[in-house]
């Protein structure tokens, strides 16, 4: 039996061309000889389709949709296609739809299977909208004469084997229930989200499973930018052994080809793509595909970017080049009296060498504008935060002046650690329509862009030499009002990501003092994040959907009450206010929370 491995990037709620998507691959699918045809989760509705999960008129179309779809496919060709189907018994409490697939056979939906497993974590909320599958979902194909006996299962229905993550996240695994009603082989169909090192995980995963139940696995993953996810595809198919036997591309639409042997009801060797296992590699094919998709299918062809001089705006100016092309990029240069030199000159060097097209806006007189409106108001008081806030919002407002008159998206250029500790100003430059590096630490940014110049330079090495800064005012550098980002950035990994105790932390060799500070401008920082531009998400812990702090709350991260008597010195500049608006700081108090897993 040939399976096609269809790795298709939907774009969510375009039914009639994620229809005409899947069955042009089946097409080719059936032209290479295949039997049976898989499809990733939600694959003609896209996933996460979100809100659009509770519009009555949606699930009906997706339903004729289907109905048309098993009409037009090969005649040959089995297919299995996600799908989101009415519930009949929601009207005794259930939700209203499943999670589910569609098998289409000759012309028609012969049987359609539910997810059991609903993910709620991190950026799923799968509870919201679904009710849970209730019996383990299998069905019979006959090939060559012989009969084979096929379990199918949704994304998460794979991810709960005890022995491989030493728990249960929910009381049933479905590949165990499948392989006690003796399935030959188990299909998955996943629409798994990109998280840096996760396909290694997976793949360990998925190889322990099929080891240990001595049953092949097919797992079928989404690819492309929905939003702020980013799907990764890399399809992969496992024989009883726990052996890889096929691997999709990264990154990319891909079919692929893998043969079920009846004989030895197991898979054969086919095509196994390259794995991805440098992390700069991944974060930077990751956020290429999220900046292309994201403007894409929200109808952009053209980005704009503000050109700083600095390594932020140098990265997203070579991923949007690459995304889109140099030719629909345009920078901005918008030079204060505190700018450098250098940094117009950087910033010039960086555009050609991208191939960039740029304009030169210079602030000064628009600056000197704003002192003299509001003089008179702020007569008496000391130039600060407030007039190094106004440099930035000037510079937004002119790049959302470029937007709206050409219609460019404009890209945010802010990194996660300026995010994180709220270095950034509401209505300047977080003005834009996607954050591409907000889930980027600055020293990843750094490592990304020395990973991109490691055959010829692409960022200009002044910029990556420089010592960061925003140039605000004279001679102003990041570290006087942040520690050093080595240091920020493994206190926020530890704070953010690992979610350690702020005592944890002071453990692994940070100043209390410091630790205290970052956790204090972590938590007021929350009010600004709740207003960012969406932000592709590259870790286990992003700035997105998956992040749902309160704002209004008088409950710290993290600190504890041994770091809290350690204050910090009146003189010190990091008990400065930051380049940006603040809100009050809350006394911290303790807080401890367990690690979210990096699951489906």
């Amino acid at each position: 039996m040939k399976i096609a491995i269809a790795q298709l990037n939907p774009t969510v709620g375009d039914l009639t061309g994620n229809a005409e998507r899947i069955l042009a691959m089946a097409h080719q699918a059936a032209d290479l000889g295949a039997d049976l045809f898989l499809t990733p989760e939600l694959s003609l509705c896209g996933y996460p389709p979100r809100d659009l999960l509770m519009r009555p008129s949606f699930i009906q179309q997706m339903k004729q949709q289907s109905i048309e779809l098993a009409k037009a496919m090969p005649s040959a060709l089995s297919a299995l296609i996600g799908i989101a189907e009415h519930n009949p018994a929601a009207s005794q409490g259930e939700k209203p739809i499943f999670n589910s697939m569609a098998l289409l056979q000759a012309g028609k939906i012969k049987e359609i299977f539910h997810k059991r497993l609903l993910p709620t974590y991190d950026v799923f909320d799968e509870d919201r909208y679904f009710e849970s599958g209730t019996t383990a979902n299998s069905f019979m194909y006959t090939t060559s004469g012989t009969s084979l006996h096929i379990g199918v299962t949704i994304c998460e229905d794979l991810w709960n084997n005890e022995s491989f993550w030493g728990k249960r996240a929910y009381p049933i695994n479905p590949i165990q229930e499948l392989v006690e009603k003796g399935v030959d082989l188990v299909l998955n169909l996943s629409a798994s989200p990109f998280v840096c090192g996760k396909q290694a995980l997976r793949e360990r995963m998925i190889a322990h499973e099929a080891k240990q139940q001595q049953c092949p696995i097919v797992y079928v993953n989404q690819v492309g930018g929905n939003d702020d996810l980013i799907f990764d595809g890399q399809s992969v198919a496992f024989n009883q052994a726990g052996q890889i036997m096929s691997r999709a591309a990264a990154f990319e639409t891909d079919l692929q080809m893998v043969t079920f042997d009846p004989a030895t009801k197991d898979l054969q060797a086919a095509a196994i793509r390259p794995l991805l296992d440098n992390p700069n590699a991944e974060i930077w094919s990751a956020l290429v595909l999220g900046v292309q998709d994201y403007a894409r299918k929200c109808g952009f062809t053209k980005v704009v970017i503000g050109l700083s001089g600095g390594v932020d705006s140098a990265a997203v100016s070579a991923l949007a080049s690459q995304a889109l092309g140099p030719q629909n990029v345009l920078g901005i240069l918008m030079p204060s009296p505190y700018s450098s030199d250098h940094s117009i000159s950087d910033a010039e060097q960086l555009a050609n060498n991208l191939g960039i097209a740029t304009q030169t806006i210079p602030i000064g007189p628009l600056m000197a504008s704003y002192d003299s409106t509001l003089s008179s108001l702020f007569a008496g008081t000391e130039d600060g935060i407030t007039e190094e806030n106004l440099q930035s919002r000037i510079r937004g407002n002119l790049l959302m002046a470029v937007s709206n008159k050409f219609g460019h998206l404009l890209l945010t250029t802010g990194n996660k650690s300026e995010m994180a500790v709220g270095y950034c100003t509401l209505y300047g430059d977080m003005n834009g329509g996607l954050a591409v590096i907000a889930d980027v630490p600055k020293t990843r940014v750094y490592a990304l862009c020395h990973w991109l110049n490691r055959d010829h330079e692409v960022i200009p090495q002044h910029i990556l030499t420089k010592p960061p800064s925003a140039e605000l005012k004279p001679d102003q550098r990041d570290q006087d009002s942040l520690p050093d980002y080595d240091a920020l950035d493994n206190i926020l990994e530890r704070l953010i990501q690992q979610q350690q105790s702020a005592d944890d932390i002071v453990a692994a060799g940070h100043s209390a003092a410091v630790v205290q500070r970052v956790i204090q401008l972590v938590t007021r920082a929350e009010f600004k994040r709740r207003q960012s531009a969406p932000v592709l998400k590259v870790t286990d812990r992003a700035f997105g959907m998956g992040w749902r702090m309160p704002i209004a709350s008088r409950w710290s991260l993290a600190i504890s009450s041994s770091a809290s008597t350690n204050s910090l010195s009146p003189d010190s500049p990091f008990l400065d206010s930051l380049a940006s608006d603040s809100l009050p700081i809350q006394t911290p108090t303790k807080h401890h929370q367990p690690q979210t897993p990096v699951r489906s």
